[in-house]
C-alpha cells in the first residue's frame, strides 16, 4: 500500500480529484487530496499575501499533522511548484515525487517563469482588470460554450481566481535537489505542434527521471480518472519507471 499525497492546479482544488480517490483507494491505497488556501473549498481564505510559500506550508503541514511518511507526492500542473518546495522542506517524508504534466522549476524560478511571456502578460492583466490587483480569474470563458463534456463543466465552474502572488513568487532550493525518485507523467493529447517546455527538456535529458506518456489532455484526472490511477499506481513499479522512447 502507498500513500498519495496528490496537489491540486491553478484555480482548482482537491476536489477536482473526486473520481480518481475512489480507484486509488480501491486498489487499497491510502490518498489525501488537500485543498490549498485560497482554492476550492477554502476560496474563502484567500488574502493578497497569500504566495507560493503558503501553498507549500500547506503541503507540509499535512505531511506533520497527518503523520505521514513514505509519502508518493504528486503535482499537478501549477502543483508542481508547490510539490518541488515540499521536497526541499520535507524530504524525509517522502518516497517518490510525481509530477503529472507540471512545472518543474530552477532555484529561483516562479510559475510565471514557466510561461510564455504573452500568457504572462494576460494573466497580470486580468489580476489588474478583474481581480482587484491581487487575484488572476480563471482563464475561461462566461458562460462556456455549448457541447463540453459534463465533467469539465463541472470542474471549471468550481474554479474560482488564483492568488497572484502564488505566481509571482519564485521557489528557493538548495544546491543539491532530495535524492527521490523523480517521475514525470506526460499528457500527449492537445501538445500536438507545441514546443516543449525547457523543464521538459531538462527532464528528458536527465538520467534521473523517468519520463511516462499518458495519452490523455492536460486535465485527465477529470477527464481519464481510470488512466491516470493506472499511471500513478504503474510510477511505483519498476517496470513503468524505465524512461520512454520518443
Amino acid at each position: 500500500m502507498a500513500t498519495f499525497v496528490i496537489v491540486h492546479g491553478a484555480w482548482s482544488g482537491g476536489h477536482a480529484w473526486r473520481w480518481v480517490r475512489p480507484l486509488l483507494r480501491a486498489a487499497g491505497h491510502e490518498v489525501f487530496t488537500p485543498a490549498l488556501t485560497g482554492l476550492g473549498e477554502r476560496a474563502h481564505l484567500a488574502l493578497p499575501t497569500t504566495d507560493l510559500d503558503t501553498h507549500i506550508e500547506d503541503v507540509a503541514a499535512v505531511l506533520h499533522y497527518e503523520d505521514l511518511r513514505d509519502v508518493v507526492l504528486v503535482g499537478h500542473s501549477y502543483g508542481g511548484m508547490v510539490i518541488t518546495g515540499v521536497a526541499e522542506r520535507a524530504a524525509d517524508r517522502l518516497s517518490h515525487l510525481v509530477y503529472l504534466d507540471a512545472d518543474v522549476p530552477l532555484d529561483g524560478e516562479s510559475e510565471f517563469d514557466m510561461l510564455p511571456d504573452d500568457e504572462r502578460a494576460g494573466y497580470e492583466e486580468a489580476a489588474r482588470a478583474r481581480g482587484d490587483g491581487w487575484r488572476i480569474p480563471p482563464p475561461f470563458p462566461d458562460p462556456l460554450p455549448p457541447g463540453l463534456d459534463p465533467v469539465v463543466v463541472w470542474a471549471v465552474s468550481r474554479m474560482v481566481a488564483q492568488p497572484l502572488l502564488t505566481f509571482a513568487q519564485p521557489v528557493r532550493l538548495g544546491d543539491r535537489p532530495p535524492a527521490l525518485p523523480r517521475t514525470y507523467v506526460l499528457c500527449t493529447e492537445g501538445k500536438e505542434g507545441e514546443q516543449p517546455p525547457p523543464y521538459l527538456l531538462r527532464v528528458e535529458d536527465d538520467p534521473d527521471w523517468r519520463l511516462i506518456r499518458l495519452r490523455a489532455t492536460h486535465t485527465a484526472h477529470v477527464t481519464a480518472p481510470d488512466e491516470v490511477a493506472r499511471t500513478l499506481i504503474g510510477a511505483l513499479r519498476s517496470e513503468a519507471l524505465v524512461p520512454s522512447s520518443p
